[in-house]
């Protein structure tokens, strides 16, 4: 008789609270949780790691965990590593790739715990494993979104982005920053960025307001100066934007600086010649009007002088006489006024020939003085080896003599003139409308009362002046623009109210040289070299009553500037005993070394016997003693060699 098989034994009851707790692990499907054994076996299995690793609980259950792993990762050890940094330091976390089933790979967040019974003994493992592909997709296109905006933001060249903080302290700089301001990263980073602005702006508070104003209304722009490195200027286009946090809060703002120089210069060249143009083509209209008035008005004046010559045919006496006088003169003040308005209106006829501006000058400096005035101090910087010019010999003479007139009449209390002549390149349109190329630049500048602008704009209108009525007919510049643009130049004021005003004009130069006819005419030069001025005084009377053009210089220094400025002189009439360490013959020995075709004359008070130093061989150098007369001048001028 068999006895009845006892049933198996029930297995007890879970407490209430640990059924719940099971059932809630084992439904949590976003997360993978599990048990390891201590070897890391799989020892339990929920929904989430089911769903995440495609492996049912028969198929897992008492497989390794390190089947999850890459073969690379296995290779490497890194599941045992995970399970020893758990045991020994009381946890493990990581991300990496991991495996499922089906071999696809997954990013995967893992925390790794271990299991020990309250005397300490190792259980085993706890492990929470979660899917985070897609958020480490995000973040990795979000990391390569920043470094490729970081790559586009050092590699822009042409503009200076960079980051300030809320106090405008520099926090990084780009490429373009370093190049157009040529500070390094390390030299700015940390440092105020009102080290790039000019000092006056600096100290009215520029780079706070800049601040100031991005911070109230999110973004600033602004154009100014600003400096580099090397202390050099750049003119630039910035702009300040607020930055701000999501709650709000300002924490920094981005800069954008470019380098506008090369534009605003175009911008103004553009500017400057649109000016050009637009004075050139006003000058031309009223030069049209100008010269159609002045030839009728010339019509007029062809029947008044015919009519008074006819008058005067019948031999009138008396008041009868001294009317006619009168219309006469008035004719011819008429007749020359209307030359003047010709003259503007570039009709009048031009006897153009090859000239030395430097000789042209030279030959009337005499005039130029006397025209200057006594109060005026005149100083004459004539350029060596000035190219030479095709214009009317008269009218140009006429110019400068206009040009004189003007400054010391800008100079009613007296002050400083100086007649300058330069060779000059110019670009296009780099004054008025004239085209690129080589010109000479004759220049008389004055520390007079300088002009207004809206002067400037109608100096050379015909009969605009601003002299008193009776002091001046308004006709100087205008006679002075009509012929240099006649003769293919162009006529430039820079001038400064109370500071004086330079009128240069310019004429184009030419290779060809000055015409023989020219040359020949021009009287003989004679530098004298004197330190006394009662004597220069007698010595220039004495030569210019022989029909001498004279120069003078008060020492031998200056005599030598002299010559090397007026290639033209024939004579050189010094003082033996003179200042500043260089005799009247170290004079004449330099010369007749550098130009020995000038001719030379040494002077003296003193007897042979009694001069210091060396005395003058008359066979070296003619000597002719003081007091000296015409006659002595003269035979020594013949003998001079």
């Amino acid at each position: 008789m068999s006895l009845p098989v006892a049933p198996p034994p029930e297995k007890p009851a879970l407490p209430d609270f640990q059924q719940r707790y099971e059932l809630l692990v084992a439904s949590i499907s976003d997360y993978a949780i599990y048990m390891l054994d201590t070897d890391g076996h799989v020892s339990s299995w929920n929904t989430g790691a089911e769903r995440f690793k495609g492996y049912k609980a028969h198929e897992i259950m008492g497989a390794h965990f390190s089947r999850f792993y890459t073969e690379e990762d296995r290779a490497a050890g890194l599941p045992e590593k995970a399970l020893a940094t758990a045991r020994n330091e009381g946890r493990f976390e990581g991300e990496g790739w991991r495996v499922r089933n089906d071999g696809t790979r997954f990013w995967a967040s893992v925390v790794l715990d271990p299991i020990r019974q309250p005397d300490g003994t190792l259980l085993g493992f706890a492990k929470i494993t979660r899917d985070i592909t897609e958020r480490r997709a995000a973040q990795e296109a979000l990391r390569q979104s920043e470094q490729h905006f970081r790559l586009l933001v050092q590699g822009v060249t042409d503009y200076a982005l960079y980051m300030l903080s809320p106090l405008g302290e520099i926090t990084n700089w780009n490429i373009g920053a370093q190049r157009i301001k040529g500070f390094s990263q390390e030299e700015v980073v940390g440092t105020h960025y009102r080290r790039f602005f000019l000092d006056e702006d600096r100290e009215s508070g520029v780079p706070e307001r800049a601040l100031e104003t991005a911070a109230r209304e999110g973004r600033f722009e602004s154009e100014g100066w600003r400096l580099r490195r090397d202390g050099s200027r750049f003119f630039a286009h910035a702009v300040i934007d607020a930055i701000r946090d999501e709650a709000g809060e300002l924490i920094g703002f981005a800069k954008i600086t470019r380098d506008i120089t090369e534009q605003r210069a175009a911008a103004e060249s553009l500017e400057q010649a649109r000016n050009a143009l637009f004075q050139a083509q006003k000058m031309e209209a009223i030069g049209q009007l100008t010269g159609g008035i002045a030839h009728d008005f010339n019509n007029l004046l062809a029947v008044l002088s015919s009519g008074v010559d006819i008058l005067n045919a019948q031999q009138p006496q008396g008041p009868a006489m001294r009317v006619l006088d009168s219309m006469r003169r008035a004719v011819e003040r008429g007749a020359m006024l209307t030359q003047q308005l010709l003259s503007f209106a570039r009709q009048q006829p031009l006897e153009a020939a090859t000239h030395q501006a430097n000789a042209l000058i030279g030959s009337f400096e005499p005039v130029l003085r006397r025209a200057s005035g006594p109060q005026v101090s005149f100083e004459f910087d004539l350029a060596p080896r000035l190219a030479n010019i095709v214009v009317d010999e008269a009218r140009f003479e006429a110019t400068v003599l206009n040009l004189v007139v003007n400054a010391r009449d800008a100079m009613p209390n007296g002050g400083s003139l100086r007649l300058e002549t330069r060779n000059v390149r110019l670009a296009e349109r780099e004054v008025g409308t004239l085209p690129a190329g080589d010109y000479v630049r004759v220049t008389v500048r004055d520390t007079g009362t300088g002009m207004p602008p809206d002067v400037v704009a109608r100096a050379f209108e015909p009969f605009f002046t601003t002299k008193p009525v009776g002091k001046g007919t308004g006709l100087g510049l205008s006679q002075v623009y009509g012929f240099i643009t006649q003769s293919g130049g162009d006529v430039r004021i820079d001038t400064v109210p109370g500071q004086g005003t330079a009128i240069s004009v310019y004429l184009p130069a030419t290779d060809a040289a000055p015409s023989e006819e020219v040359s020949t005419a021009r009287p003989e030069r004679v530098l004298i070299v004197e330190d006394d001025q009662l004597v220069m005084a007698v010595a220039s009377d004495l030569f210019e009553t022989m029909g001498y053009q004279v120069l003078t210089a008060p020492d031998a220094v200056a005599a030598l500037q002299m010559l090397e400025r007026h290639a033209d002189v024939d004579v050189v009439f010094t003082d033996l005993m003179m200042p500043n360490g260089m005799t009247g013959v170290d004079l004449a020995r330099t010369v007749r070394q550098r130009w020995p075709a000038v001719k030379i004359i040494i002077a003296s008070g003193y007897p042979q016997g009694v001069l210091q130093g060396e005395p003058v061989d008359p066979h070296e150098f003619p000597l002719v003693g003081k007091p000296y007369r015409i006659a002595d001048l003269a035979r020594h001028l013949r003998a001079a060699s």
